[in-house]
């Protein structure tokens, strides 16, 4: 066991597959001698050697287009996008093309790639470095969509999308890259916080894909959340006093809407947080989940506490998403009503 950050955490979960599997390529911009942006595949190259942790060209529909045909072949790429912002040009790639091998041969072929991007705020990276595109990837069948909130779901959540034989999308809070969040600081803090999900493993383990996790128990009101939000929600609950129940989502696609369920029916209350924008969100889905599914239980309607529909605002960036405050007085909202 070792306290890691999530980027270590990340690093590891590569590291072990890597070792186990010699199938298991790692790859992207600056992803191999340099170690990565974020120095997540720091390392890599030295160990196993160019042909399995290589750079690639400036080309995002490169990279996953190469990631698509060697899968088909039988090898299991886990490559790097830069930054989220940076997929558009790989998103024909990704919906037309891996999301579809599976089904277009009947079978014959699989896609068992997984596509890493470092997502959202925190970093005072403008319009083009902090994007939250999740959205975009729940509407394509065939894919799957995770995203921590920690070093121990980061490190066995990839290693289980490696595994995975069809193609996983895995968006990486770089809010939570380089140290803990409690959901009250803008940067991270040390120690971890009372809400610290516990050290992480050295070794090869995985994390169901699919599997939400309550992280707070409560009878009052259902915080459903994901990714660095998790933290966010977690501290507007211990800000308000309100005794709500904070799921932590991890995976998009697929979804446990069993532990949605069983929860909203307990409180029969539901706020949902995330925080890319709100029109068209993923929060509107789980509303509509929500609404759909546990309607008569509902004491007060589904609120949603999100981004900004608005570009990305640099000088104002710590406002354009959820913090504690917004989500408290959600909180309280559904509470009132």
């Amino acid at each position: 066991m070792a306290r890691m950050t999530m980027i270590e955490a990340v690093r590891s979960a590569m590291d072990v597959s890597m070792a186990k599997d010699d199938n298991v390529v790692v790859f992207g911009e600056d992803v191999g001698y340099f170690g990565g942006v974020f120095r997540s595949t720091q390392g890599l190259q030295a160990k196993y050697g160019r042909t399995r942790c290589f750079d690639t060209p400036i080309s995002e529909s490169g990279i996953v287009g190469t990631a698509i045909g060697m899968a088909a072949y039988g090898l299991k790429p886990c490559v790097e996008i830069q930054f989220a912002d940076y997929m558009y040009p790989a998103y024909d790639q990704l919906t037309q093309e891996a999301a579809r091998i599976r089904y277009r041969s009947n079978g014959d072929f699989t896609c068992p790639i997984v596509v890493r991007m470092p997502t959202g705020g925190g970093i005072f990276g403008g319009q083009t470095h902090s994007q939250s595109p999740e959205a975009l990837f729940t509407h394509v069948c065939g894919l799957k969509v995770i995203v921590p909130s920690n070093p121990y779901d980061a490190k066995g959540l990839l290693i289980a999308a490696i595994e995975d034989p069809d193609p996983v999308m895995f968006l990486e809070p770089k809010r939570l890259y380089n140290g803990p969040f409690d959901g009250h600081h803008e940067r991270p803090v040390t120690p971890w916080s009372k809400h610290d999900l516990g050290e992480v493993p050295d070794g090869h383990y995985t994390i169901p894909i699919g599997k939400a996790e309550v992280r707070r128990a409560g009878s009052a009101v259902t915080v459903i959340a994901y990714g660095t939000m998790v933290h966010v929600a977690l501290a507007a609950a211990e800000d308000t006093g309100i005794d709500a129940e904070v799921i932590d989502l991890r995976s998009l696609l697929p979804l446990d809407l069993d532990t949605i369920v069983k929860s909203v029916a307990k409180t029969g209350r539901c706020v949902v947080v995330h925080e890319a924008t709100l029109t068209s969100g993923f929060g509107a889905e789980v509303a509509a989940l929500v609404q759909e599914h546990c309607f008569y239980h509902l004491e007060a309607p589904v609120v949603r506490v999100a981004g900004w529909d608005t570009p990305y605002p640099h000088a104002q960036e710590w406002d354009y998403f959820p913090g504690p405050g917004r989500v408290g007085r959600a909180l309280a909202e559904v509470m009132e009503a």
